[in-house]
């Protein structure tokens, strides 16, 4: 029975992609190394995988990533993604593939952007993020048949596609739970607007845990804006100056929580004094406010690497023995409590 290059690169204990390298004779591969694989190949009647080798003609060996920056302060490497990103890098890296990152103009949408990645065939895949509620790149990535994966849930595309999300839903409800376990009523909610899904995730979990505490929701306790630190600034006073303050707020956002913590000590309310603060999601700028802000961590590099696996799962060039698998999963977040709550 023909071996495939999985089977090699287990015999040799070696990545897929050093694998590929020696047999396609590329010239970062040592003599020895390449070698080995090619004895290793003759021994084990390696046949290579016709479909991948036909997918292969003429490709790019990169995966285009579509960023899009949110308009605001944070012009410093948007600090979700970049560890995303290491780990995104790191897996494909195995298999000798490049990461390209498309980036567009901050807020812009990036359709024409995709569009151009498709059809001038720049890369043999691409990774979504930011996903929408309903999401137009989606169901055109869907209806072109070109291969693609998401960071985050939609309700466009059905199951046929590699997803891989945070637990949003989740986050919401336990956030409320410790608000509620402290004393707390009257508690706000400021997330993204834009149709951003994960927006809409974060309030049905808080929706839901109000309503298990047997708190009533009040719909001038949640306001949207813009994802930056000014859309924070400008829709917490919002829901501050309702007849009945809030004592707590969690932010969906962490350039969200800064400008609406601003706001908060413009109006004379001290967070982690006078008001809780808890965020959703954390990185470091929630570490270095002060108040340190209690936030909830997702595990970015690691899903990076994951949804490396995902996508590759999903392309038979790539899918190993067990054949092409659509995954789609969602990952819970650490809360790391800090003084704002």
């Amino acid at each position: 029975m023909a071996s495939s290059i999985h089977d090699l690169a287990r015999h040799l204990n070696i990545s897929i992609g050093t694998v590929s390298r020696a047999l396609n004779g590329r010239a970062d591969v040592n003599a020895e190394t390449r070698q080995r694989v090619l004895e290793a190949a003759r021994e084990l009647n390696y046949s290579p995988n016709q479909s991948g080798r036909s997918l292969r003609q003429g490709a790019t060996r990169s995966i285009a990533f579509m960023l899009q920056p949110h308009p605001g302060d944070q012009q410093y490497g948007e600090p979700f993604f970049i560890p995303f990103l290491t780990g995104l890098q790191a897996r494909l890296a195995e298999y000798d593939l490049d990461l390209m990152v498309v980036m567009g103009e901050p807020g812009q949408y990036q359709q024409e952007r995709l569009r151009r990645v498709v059809e001038t065939r720049r890369a043999d895949a691409v990774v979504l993020a930011n996903t929408r509620r309903e999401d137009d790149r989606i169901d055109y990535l869907s209806k072109a048949g070109f291969p693609f994966a998401t960071l985050g849930r939609s309700l466009s595309g059905g199951d046929t596609y590699p997803s891989l999300d945070i637990d949003f839903e989740r986050a919401g409800d336990e956030a409320v739970d410790r608000l509620v376990a402290r004393g707390h009523r009257r508690i706000a909610a400021i997330r993204p607007s834009l149709d951003l899904n994960f927006g809409y995730l974060f309030l049905d979990g808080y929706r839901k845990a109000l309503k298990r505490h047997g708190i009533k929701v009040d719909p001038g306790l949640i306001a949207d804006g813009f994802i930056n630190e000014a859309g924070g600034y400008q829709v917490t006073p919002r829901v501050i100056i309702s007849k009945d303050r809030p004592t707590a707020i969690i932010f969906n956002n962490d350039a969200m929580a800064l400008g609406g913590c601003k706001a908060l000590a413009e109006m004379g309310i001290r967070p982690g004094h006078d008001i809780a603060v808890i965020v959703i999601v954390d990185t470091p700028l929630c570490r270095y406010f002060s108040p340190a802000l209690t936030a909830f961590r997702p595990s970015l590099e690691p899903m990076g690497r994951r949804l490396a696996e995902m996508l590759l799962a999903s392309l038979p060039a790539f899918a190993g023995p067990e054949g092409v698998r659509i995954m789609r999963e969602v990952w819970p977040l650490e809360l790391i409590a800090r003084d704002s709550d």
